[in-house]
């Protein structure tokens, strides 16, 4: 784990600064995301070392799975901590008043599956059985923590996730552990999610390749640790889990729109970054979660896919329950502290980026 969160620390339980200590709020701007979508309805998968029930998490923890000893628990205990951060940043719903961790869909479920630990790493072996739970489960978002080696069941389980129209979302990994874009987010399908810092630049630790899609921080991620404290993590699984969070808040908000459109709902609205048009450093560009929710992005097959100003506002309903919610291997796998969302595979076509000096997209009010 530490392979993957190369800079991590735990802060002292009850901490109040948790909030302020979230810039990826700000740099994201959630709040503004928050009155078009909370997640609600939208099950999100996470593989990893367990997600513990924090106060600012359990009310969105469901009862999950062991795939490291098939009959020992729930997946709702963590002898790590890096599990119940990713499923912090994903679906922390907070103390209210502005109290503790909040993550991108705050009333996104989490389903909690222990598939590697301190002691072992995690194999693809274990990953895959994971994933099956997850397909089983009928989730619509599936956050992959680690990146590296694959075998058969784990290559088949991945490809049976995108074709049942679930969103995976996973990182391409951590340098120096890793030099090059490993599985599963080199799997065609997959959304493969590399990090920027807190100036929305390249984060210098995130591998670079052809693979990458799209880019989120992925520095110094404050969220959810273990026996109600905090951590905050440097990797690309914290700009997994970002991307898996923005990818439930889509599915809440179109339920109808499928698993690849989500996908390139939130690759067509990317603000361009390095060279114009997709690069290897930061894929389509760092995500905007404003604009992939309400952002005009024709479908897939458009070669002119040029995302226009939002026209939609969010109902009276949307936005009373989003102002009370902000109230109230090496033997396998190496973990990086991300997610998996994706759905069925979707074509590279060719489309205009926005630029990060284009103005953003406006909201309707």
């Amino acid at each position: 784990m530490t392979a993957g969160d190369p800079h991590t620390s735990v802060r002292p339980i009850g901490e109040d600064r948790i909030r302020a200590d979230q810039w990826h709020l700000q740099f994201l701007n959630i709040a503004a995301a928050h009155r078009f979508s909370l997640g609600a309805g939208v099950t999100v998968a996470v593989p990893d070392t367990g997600v513990d029930s924090h106060p600012d998490l359990h009310r969105n923890l469901l009862p999950g799975f062991n795939a490291l000893f098939r009959d020992s628990g729930d997946g709702r205990s963590d002898g790590h901590g890096h599990g119940t951060g990713m499923g912090g940043v994903i679906a922390a719903h907070g103390q209210g008043g502005n109290r503790g961790a909040l993550g991108i869909a705050p009333q996104a479920k989490i389903l909690p599956i222990i598939s590697s630990s301190a002691e072992n790493l995690g194999d693809p072996e274990d990953l895959a059985i994971a994933v099956e739970m997850a397909i089983s489960h009928g989730v619509q978002v599936i956050s992959v923590s680690s990146t590296g080696s694959t075998n058969h069941r784990l290559t088949q389980a991945i490809k049976q996730a995108l074709a049942s129209d679930i969103v995976v979302v996973a990182g391409v990994g951590n340098r120096p552990v890793i030099q090059h874009v490993s599985y599963p987010a080199t799997e065609p399908g997959v959304l493969a999610v590399g990090g920027v810092d807190r100036a929305g630049n390249h984060a210098a630790l995130s591998v670079t390749g052809p693979e990458v899609d799209i880019t989120a921080p992925a520095v110094e991620i404050y969220s959810t640790s273990t026996k109600g404290s905090y951590r905050r993590g440097t990797g690309t699984s914290g700009a997994t889990a970002i991307v898996a969070g923005a990818a439930a808040l889509i599915r809440a908000r179109h339920p109808n729109l499928a698993a690849s459109e989500v996908v390139h709902r939130l690759t067509a609205t990317a603000v361009d970054k390095g060279p114009p048009g997709r690069d290897d450093q930061y894929g389509y560009g760092v995500i905007d979660i404003v604009a992939a929710l309400t952002a005009d992005v024709p479908p897939l097959g458009f070669e002119s896919a040029t995302a226009a100003a939002p026209a939609a506002r969010p109902t009276d309903a949307e936005a009373e329950r989003s102002d009370s919610d902000r109230a109230a291997t090496t033997r396998g796998l190496v973990t990086l502290g991300v997610i998996v969302a994706a759905g069925g595979a979707w074509a590279f076509i060719a489309r205009r980026r926005r630029r990060s000096d284009d103005p953003p997209p406006r909201i309707s009010r």
